[in-house]
């Protein structure tokens, strides 16, 4: 389920003295003040085929961009307005104080849209941001769970309440972001074939470029949002993004990129952040029999697998393999013993298929930046708990080799080739 937003929102107006032109798919910006883009060799044919995709896509040609401030979203606006569509800009406000969420995102993001000539809405989701993310990412690292807010962000606080924006406020119902993935629309049949029949779902597929593909994030959106969604730069890599960008002269062409979560970047580091919210914790790191081999200063510090900066004296490399948090425990292994045969998956969201009623073989990956790997998914009843959270699907998983690093709170995400079929949370050990 998501909700709409229901937050003051301003409008900001593109200026007058600005002048826009488009040819040849080109979005040519100059300003009537002494300030003008000369742009730069012409980058390669991705882009410009990438736009004319969008001037062929079908249904009505209107828009709500989700404008960060990044290069990513820039390119992204621009390319539709390239298109030929009718483009609006769409800026949360998540926090306040400085970060790519912050002033500096909100600054770039309407300066982009003025260069653009487009309006630009700022909606301020600060309080929903507080409530939906970090008081939820707060109570998990406290209970020993790692957990993945930006999926959630997607998911609670960006893409239903902007496309609810949207529709409510400006009778618009497609959203468009700056995401490397792609959407393939309902009726359309893939090969090859997905187990069951997903003919009459729109289905989620990884963005060409392998190194930038964020589909991974965007595993718990539901049906009912993909269909409206459009991501013109799925078939582009990022450096095709930048190029084009600069060919358009566009003021975030060589915006750096934001390397760490939204809230590490407002606070300078993730423990920086966590230990705003978090009192001090000492506590004990135990081997798997009980034995105590060091002291810690807060769970929220450590992460499945990690083996560096545990401050502990062994005889051989030791790896974090359970955060305890009933007894505040920081329980470590040796790397023969961090070795998981497979997981339990709670909060399944199917994206591009039915839910199944039999075991599939597929491909699943447990972190962002890890491989995918083989492993038998079996549909497993769902607990009295999934159904009052209306999230009534959950699943085991059976890896093909034992996997390293799997960690509760994460997400496992399952795909057959490109396409991302569901994925769900994977849960912490009986």
């Amino acid at each position: 389920m998501y909700v709409g937003i229901g937050a003051e929102e301003i409008s900001i107006h593109s200026s007058a003295n600005l002048h826009r032109s488009i040819t040849d798919g080109m979005v040519h910006l100059s300003s009537a003040t002494s300030t003008s883009f000369a742009p730069e060799a012409a980058p390669e044919a991705a882009p410009q085929a990438a736009i004319e995709r969008l001037r062929a896509w079908p249904g009505e040609h209107r828009v709500v961009v989700g404008l960060s401030g990044g290069v990513d979203s820039s390119l992204t606006a621009a390319m539709l307005v390239a298109a030929g569509w009718e483009v609006e800009g769409l800026t949360l406000w998540l926090m306040s104080g400085k970060g790519a969420c912050c002033a500096e995102g909100l600054l770039d993001a309407a300066g982009i849209c003025e260069q653009l000539g487009i309006r630009h809405h700022l909606v301020d989701s600060r309080e929903r941001f507080r409530h939906q993310i970090i008081d939820v990412l707060v109570e998990g690292y406290g209970q020993g769970v790692t957990p993945l807010p930006c999926s959630r962000c997607n998911r609670m606080v960006k893409f239903g309440p902007m496309l609810a924006w949207a529709l409510e406020e400006r009778g618009i119902d497609r959203l468009a972001t700056g995401h490397y993935a792609r959407v393939r629309p309902v009726g359309a049949e893939a090969q090859p074939p997905l187990p069951g029949d997903g003919r009459e779902r729109a289905q989620l597929l990884r963005g060409l470029d392998a190194n930038k593909d964020q589909s991974y994030f965007l595993y718990d959106l539901p049906q009912q949002l993909l269909s409206r969604l459009v991501f013109p730069l799925g078939d582009l890599s990022k450096a095709e993004t930048r190029a084009k960008a600069a060919h358009l002269g566009l003021r975030t062409a060589a915006k750096p990129e934001s390397q760490d979560l939204c809230l590490a970047d407002h606070h300078g580091s993730m423990r920086a952040f966590l230990d705003a919210y978090l009192p001090p914790r000492p506590g004990q790191i135990v081997l798997t029999d009980g034995t105590v081999v060091g002291q810690h200063d807060g769970i929220e510090h450590f992460t499945i697998g990690q083996r560096k900066g545990l401050g502990v004296a062994w005889s051989e490399p030791l790896h974090v393999v359970r955060l305890d948090g009933a007894f505040n425990r920081v329980v470590v292994a040796p790397r023969a013993a961090a070795a998981r045969g497979g997981c339990l998956v709670g909060a399944v969201n199917w994206v591009s298929i039915e839910a199944p009623s039999e075991a599939l073989e597929l491909s699943v990956q447990v972190r962002y930046r890890s491989e995918p790997v083989a492993a038998r998914l079996t549909p497993l009843a769902a607990t009295a708990s999934d159904h009052s959270a209306d999230r009534p699907h959950r699943c085991a998983l059976e890896f093909l080799e034992p996997q390293f690093s799997i960690t509760p709170g994460q997400a496992a995400v399952f795909y057959a080739d490109d396409v991302l079929l569901g994925g769900g949370l994977i849960q912490p050990e009986p």
